[in-house]
C-alpha cells in the first residue's frame, strides 16, 4: 500500500504519457488535478487553455478547489506567463474568480490603460481586495512603530499656564508633597510640546518601472497610512521617464494604483529635481527613493543630486526593493556611489518597513539598523 501511494505521487509529477514510467492509472479527483496541471504545464504539447478558450474560467475554479492559495497564485503567475493569459483579465468571469493578491495587483495597474470599460469596475474591485487586506494586516504596526519613534519629542520646561500639563507636573512634583498644607509645590512645571503641523516629513518616491511592480504596491498601502498619521506629512511622487505627484490620492490608494502606470523608461534625476523642490524643511524630512538604480536619464546630474540632498541635512534612503522577493537586479555603480555618500542602499520586506520608518524618523543610523536586521547588500 505504500509502495503503491509512492507510485501515485510519482505518476502526479511526472505527468503521464511519454514522460511517465510508472504505468499507474489515475482517477477521481487526483485526475482532474492532473488535467488541470496539464492544461498548464504540458501545453507546448497539447495547446493548453489558449488565451480566449472558455474553459479558462472553468479552470480557474478547478485549481481552487484543487490546491491551496499559495499553490493556486503560483499556477496563476505560470498562466500569465507561459500561456500569454493577459486577456483572461478582460473578462469580467475571470477577474472574479482569479484569487487576487499583489502580484495580480500589479499586472492589473500594468494593464490599467488597456483594461476595457467592462471590467474596470470589477478590476478596481480585486484591487480594493487586496489594499483592504494589506491595509488590515500593516496599518497598526507602522502606526504604533511611527508615533511611538515621535512621542519621545521634548517636553515644554517653562510652559505658560494655560500649556501646563498638569498629570505630568503633579507626578513629577510629588515628592515636594506639603502635609501642613495637604498640597503639592509644583518647582517643576511640564507642560505640553509646542504643536506644530507636523513632526516630520516623509517623501516616497517611487520608479515605476516594471520591474518594481509589488514594490509600488505596497509602497502605495505604506503611503496611504502614512498620510492618516497627523505628525507625519507624507508625500508620493512617482516617476518613469516623466515625473507624477500623487499625493493628493494617498486618501484613496485604490485611486492611488490605478494612477501609476508600471513600464517605460526611467530618469531618476528628474524625480530627485521635482523633490528638490518640494522639500521645505531638509532637516525634518526622510526622502525613500524605492528603485533599482538604472539611470535612463542624466547619471552624473542624479549622482550630483544625491550629493545636494544629503548636503542639504536630507535623510536619504534607497529600496531597491519593496517586496517579500528579495533584492532585484541593480545598478551595483550607482548603489556604491549611494553607500559612499552615507545613503543606506538594501531591499525591504514589508513587515521591516514600519521599523525602518520608526527608524529614520528618529534619526537612527540606518545602515546599522539595516545590518541587525540583516537587509543589507551581499557582496
Amino acid at each position: 500500500m505504500e509502495n503503491e501511494e509512492q507510485i501515485r505521487k510519482w505518476r502526479m509529477i511526472l505527468g503521464g504519457q511519454q514522460n511517465d514510467g510508472t504505468g499507474f492509472s489515475l482517477s477521481g479527483m487526483d485526475l482532474q488535478m492532473d488535467k488541470a496541471m496539464e492544461a498548464l504545464y504540458d501545453s507546448d504539447r497539447k495547446g493548453g487553455l489558449g488565451p480566449s478558450s472558455p474553459n479558462v474560467s472553468r479552470w480557474l475554479g478547478d485549481i481552487r478547489s484543487f490546491f491551496p492559495n499559495t499553490v493556486v497564485q503560483v499556477m496563476q503567475k505560470d498562466a500569465l506567463k507561459r500561456l500569454n493569459l493577459t486577456e483572461m483579465l478582460f473578462e469580467k468571469e475571470m477577474l472574479e474568480n482569479i484569487e487576487a493578491d499583489v502580484h495580480l495587483v500589479a499586472t492589473l495597474m500594468t494593464l490599467s490603460r488597456v483594461i476595457p470599460d467592462k471590467t474596470k469596475d470589477t478590476a478596481r474591485q480585486v484591487v480594493k481586495k487586496v489594499v483592504d487586506e494589506l491595509i488590515k494586516k500593516l496599518a497598526q504596526p507602522t502606526q504604533q512603530a511611527i508615533m511611538g519613534s515621535l512621542n519621545r519629542s521634548t517636553r515644554n520646561r517653562r510652559p505658560k499656564h494655560n500649556e501646563i500639563n498638569w498629570h505630568a507636573t503633579i507626578q513629577k512634583n510629588l515628592k515636594h508633597y506639603q502635609p501642613d498644607y495637604k498640597t503639592i509645590i509644583p518647582e517643576t512645571r511640564i507642560g505640553y510640546g509646542r504643536k506644530r503641523s507636523s513632526l516630520k516629513d516623509v517623501v516616497l518616491c517611487l520608479d515605476q518601472s516594471g520591474s518594481m511592480g509589488t514594490s509600488v504596491v505596497y509602497s502605495g498601502i505604506f503611503g496611504s497610512v502614512m498620510a492618516s498619521l497627523p505628525a507625519i506629512k507624507t508625500k508620493m511622487v512617482v516617476f518613469d521617464t516623466a515625473v507624477a505627484d500623487l499625493t493628493e490620492e494617498l486618501t484613496d490608494p485604490v485611486e492611488l494604483l490605478f494612477g501609476v502606470q508600471l513600464g517605460g523608461g526611467t530618469d531618476i534625476n528628474a524625480a530627485l529635481t521635482y523633490c528638490q523642490q518640494i522639500i521645505t524643511k531638509p532637516l525634518d524630512t526622510v526622502l525613500v527613493l524605492i528603485t533599482d538604480l538604472y539611470e535612463g536619464g542624466d547619471e552624473a546630474m542624479m549622482r550630483k543630486r544625491a550629493i545636494e540632498l544629503t548636503t542639504a541635512g536630507v535623510q536619504v534612503i534607497v529600496l531597491l526593493a519593496l517586496n517579500d522577493e528579495g533584492a532585484p537586479m541593480y545598478d551595483h555603480g550607482n548603489a556604491q556611489f549611494f553607500s559612499n555618500l552615507g545613503i543606506p542602499v538594501f531591499a525591504c520586506t514589508p513587515d521591516k518597513f514600519p521599523d525602518l520608518m520608526a527608524a529614520a524618523l528618529s534619526k537612527q543610523d540606518i545602515s546599522l539598523w539595516a545590518a541587525k536586521e540583516d537587509l543589507t547588500l551581499k557582496k
